[in-house]
Formats: structure tokens, C-alpha cells, sequence
């Protein structure tokens, strides 16, 4: 394999400050981080030389949340192009949820996926398996088996697991097998009909909106269910006060609970959405200014461990149906990073070494995952990215098939131009995949 040398590079050192540094990689790995270019190989037949000209180069990302709709509905997203939209977006690691049709809840569909992500050569993809048959909360899977297939995790993500003994004898299970539950918290009997939070957006447009319960319920629940068990429960895309203070309340007391959030639960509220546009509509649904607040402050302080997408495309039909009846999600992938960097580090009030963890090292912590390091001997999952060039979020440049994006039209910077895995360069914005 060849050797390549990244020169010139701003890495993040241990104390959170920008230094300039050489990165040699060969056979998959990260062999050298160095100061001094003196020592480093020259160009030549089996050596590429990359000058970073100063660009800030990262572990990969890690997203441990995201949705490729393969097997059954390849028109919204296939593995290979939620892939591509992946590495395009500095993530070398993905996590996918199980409500794919057929549900990822037999051995032979986990296989599936691991082949058709072979074959793309692209992100890392880990699958996660379901909590119950075809998610409808009556049965539980066969989690030994989906384990052995290749799950990471156990979620019935899309929906709620409505029943706590469900949920109780599913944790049993996972913590025997040093597996995590992944929750999405959602109580059904309370968002029936409803397609937006409850706050002002909702009222001014005669909608039906979902409240902040409908979350925490779960939350508490599940926490308390974790502490009887104790397994390692993981909640999703947390978007309301009520979760952040249940979970950091767990953490506090010893209590086995990890948590996510979504960039657009970080940058927006209910009271930014323009009209009936469902490109603004997704689940949990933009909440109101107070829990948004209340999330970037779980994120700054940890009790919300990490930053994922909910990357969920949709066809440009099914979005168009209207804030009622189109099905919920966006897409991430591509505007993660440069959101929060634009919205939070360039404006002073995020370190740029945080926000780094927190799509990083952060989530291959939570995880077990033998990535999100920079640092000889680690994988060369690596991602380079430009912090000062702006562009404009423009959806017909996307990898992925899903163009349902609130963002259309921002200028952001920070934006990822090149990305290795295991030591592969599988984009560049120079010259494509």
C-alpha cells in the first residue's frame, strides 16, 4: 500500500490548542504524528505527498445515529449513497438504524447490510438490530443471534418501546451479552396526530403539537429500568429540558445512561420554522428556545455525550405531501460540522477541541469503538477540513439522495475537503470519490 504524507496540518493537542504537525500514514494506520519535517519520506513511486496548507485535520466522524434505508426503501437512500453523503461530510463511521423494511431483526438482513457496505468501500458501517420483531413491541428478537451476525446495538429507533416489561426483559438480555439498548423515547398515546412541538409554531398554525413528555416519560422510565438492570442504555436524539435534566440527574447518581443530539436541535427552535414547509419537520420535532438552550448546555457539560445526525432522507414527493402529512426527517450528513462550527466555534462560543470530541472520540468511547483518535497506531480514519472558505448549503450538490434539508440557502464555514478510511482517501473536494 502506498505511503502518504499529510504536511502541513493544524491538529487538536491534548490540551485543546491548534498545532502544526506531519502526518505519515501506511498500511491503514496512522504511523507518525510528527513536528520536524526533516525525517519525512520524500515523494515518490510509493509515496504521496498531501500539503495541507494549514487545514485542520481531525480523527474521522463518528455518527452513531443515522438512517440508510436500505433494504426496502432504496428511492429515499441506498447504503452505497448514504455512504457516499457520509464520507463527503468527514464521517469515516456510521451507525444505521433498524427500520428498514424488512426490519433489521434477522440474522440474514444484519448480513445484508455489512455486504452491501463491503461492496460500497466507503464509511464504516455498524448496524444496529432491533428490540422487537418488525418493531411492533410484541416480541423480542433473537438477540444472541444478531450479535453474532454483527449488531452493535439493540433500538426499535422510529418508534417507542410502549411496554416496560418489554423494555425491562430487553435490557435483561443486552446486559448479558455486554450489549446496549439505544432508546428512542417517544410515548404514543401523546402524539397522535401531531407533527410539531407544542409552543407558539403549533399554535399559530391550528396544528396539534407534541409535547415535551411525550420524551421524558420514556426517559425516566428506561432510566430507572436501566438502574434495575444495568444494562448501558443510550437515548437518541434528545431534544427537550425535561430529558437533559433526567439524564444528568442519572449520570449523578451512577445511573448507566449515554446520550445523543442533533445538530438541528442545537441550532433551531420552533419559532424559526418559515411556514408549512415539512423540510422542518422531523422527530423529535424542533422544540422551543428554552430546550434548546437547555440541550447545548447538557452538551457543553456532558451530559450529553455526543453530537449524531439522525441523517433520514426522503424523497422530494413524500416531503412534498405538507407539514401534516410528509414523514418526518432530514438529512445531515454534509451540513453537521460546518453548522455547528459556523453557528458555535466561529462566533466564540464553543471551543473548537470540543465540538471535535463530540464527534469524535466521544461517541468511539460510548461505543467501544477502536477510532476517533489521532494518534500513531490508530486507524487512519481521518478527516481534513477548511475553517475559513464559506459556501452556501445548496442540496443539489449532495451525495446522498435526500435533498430535506431547513438549511438550504446558510453560508457556513468549516467545511470537510478530504477524508480517509483505514488509510484510503474516499473523497476529496478536488477530485471526487
Amino acid at each position: 500500500m502506498q505511503m502518504q504524507v499529510i504536511r502541513n496540518a493544524k491538529v487538536i493537542n491534548e490540551q485543546g490548542q491548534l498545532e502544526d504537525k506531519h502526518i505519515v500514514i501506511a498500511d491503514g494506520l496512522i504511523q507518525s504524528v510528527v513536528s520536524e519535517a526533516g525525517a519525512l519520506p520524500e515523494a515518490g513511486e510509493n509515496v504521496r505527498i498531501i500539503d495541507a496548507e494549514g487545514k485542520l485535520v481531525t480523527p474521522g466522524f463518528i455518527d452513531m445515529h443515522v438512517h440508510l434505508r436500505e433494504p426496502g426503501y432504496e428511492h429515499k437512500e441506498t447504503i452505497e449513497s448514504g455512504s457516499r453523503s457520509a464520507v463527503k461530510g468527514g464521517f469515516t463511521t456510521i451507525a444505521c438504524m433498524p427500520n428498514t423494511r424488512p426490519v433489521t431483526d434477522s440474522p440474514e438482513t444484519v448480513k445484508l447490510i455489512l455486504d452491501k457496505a463491503s461492496e460500497a468501500n466507503l464509511a464504516k458501517v455498524l448496524p444496529y438490530a432491533a428490540i422487537t420483531r418488525n418493531e411492533l413491541g410484541r416480541e423480542l428478537t433473537d438477540f444472541e443471534a444478531l450479535k453474532a451476525a454483527g449488531a452493535i446495538g439493540f433500538t426499535d429507533d422510529g418508534v417507542g418501546v410502549q411496554n416496560a416489561q418489554m423494555m425491562k426483559d430487553a435490557m435483561k438480555k443486552a446486559k448479558a451479552l455486554g450489549m446496549p439498548v439505544i432508546a428512542h423515547c417517544e410515548d404514543d398515546s401523546l402524539v397522535k396526530g401531531a407533527c410539531v412541538t407544542e409552543g407558539k409554531f403549533a399554535q399559530q398554525h391550528g396544528l396539534k403539537g407534541i409535547p415535551n413528555e411525550s420524551e421524558a416519560i420514556h426517559v425516566g422510565r428506561d432510566i430507572l429500568l436501566t438502574e434495575a438492570t444495568g444494562v448501558h442504555y443510550h437515548v437518541c436524539h434528545v431534544s427537550t429540558e425535561q430529558s437533559v435534566r433526567l439524564i444528568r440527574q442519572a449520570k449523578a447518581i451512577g445511573i448507566s445512561v449515554t446520550a445523543e443530539v442533533c445538530p438541528h436541535h442545537l441550532v433551531l427552535s420552533d419559532e424559526d420554522i418559515p411556514g408549512l414547509d415539512a423540510n422542518w419537520k422531523m422527530n423529535p420535532p424542533l422544540r422551543t428556545p428554552r430546550d434548546v438552550e437547555a440541550c447545548i448546555e447538557g452538551l457543553l457539560d456532558g451530559t450529553l455525550d455526543m453530537i449524531v445526525t439522525d441523517h433520514a432522507p426522503h424523497s422530494a414527493e413524500e416531503k412534498a405531501k405538507g407539514m401534516e402529512l410528509a414523514p418526518f426527517g432530514i438529512v445531515g450528513f454534509e451540513t453537521a460540522f460546518p453548522l455547528l462550527y459556523t453557528k458555535f466555534v466561529a462566533t466564540g462560543k464553543w471551543d473548537l477541541a470540543l465540538l471535535v470530541k463530540r464527534m469524535t472520540s466521544d461517541p468511539a468511547r460510548v461505543f467501544g469503538l477502536a477510532t476517533g483518535v489521532l494518534e500513531a497506531g490508530a486507524a487512519a480514519d481521518l478527516t481534513m477540513i477548511d475553517l475559513e472558505a464559506e459556501k452556501e448549503v445548496n442540496p443539489e450538490e449532495f451525495a446522498t439522495k435526500g435533498r430535506n434539508t431547513p438549511f438550504t440557502g446558510w453560508k457556513l464555514k468549516g467545511w470537510p475537503v478530504m477524508t480517509w478510511v483505514d488509510g484510503d482517501m474516499k473523497w476529496s473536494e478536488q477530485n471526487g470519490f
